[in-house]
């Protein structure tokens, strides 16, 4: 079923939470000195939730602990014809499960001393896919 406003098909939050365990790229939506602010993270999603690693003192900890943010994640063809995008809001929070190991080995960085892990459980979430008909 199409949208109203030129996104696409509009997709389900299950077909939501299936693409963003396709992708390994996205971008938290935070304040920072009371201005929106975006960082780019690779993450994975564990149940419903998005987690992914920062730095202890980086302004996206500080910022996003304990603090509604918003996270996207999309993936489009060269030549954007066709793709998806998946946002979505949810209250961030510490990350402390055992598997957090596991999850350490997405971020590219050598040292991990001073890295915490962040999650944001799915509060809303709302999915696009789009494809351009050939005219």
């Amino acid at each position: 079923m199409a949208d109203d406003v030129g996104f696409g098909l509009l997709l389900d939050r299950a077909q939501c939470l299936a693409l963003l365990r396709t992708a390994s790229l996205g971008r938290v939506i935070f304040t920072h000195r009371a201005m929106p602010a975006v960082r780019p993270v690779r993450f994975t999603v564990v149940g419903d939730a998005v987690v992914f690693a920062v730095p202890d003192g980086s302004p996206l900890y500080a910022g996003a602990r304990g603090a509604v943010v918003a996270f996207e994640a999309d993936e489009f063809a060269d030549d954007l014809g066709a793709g998806w995008f998946v946002s979505l809001l949810g209250r961030a929070g510490e990350f402390r499960d055992a598997s957090a190991a596991e999850i350490a080995c997405l971020c590219p960085c050598p040292s991990q001393a001073g890295r915490r892990f962040l999650q944001i459980p799915v509060e809303t979430i709302t999915g696009h896919r789009m494809v351009c008909a050939a005219e």
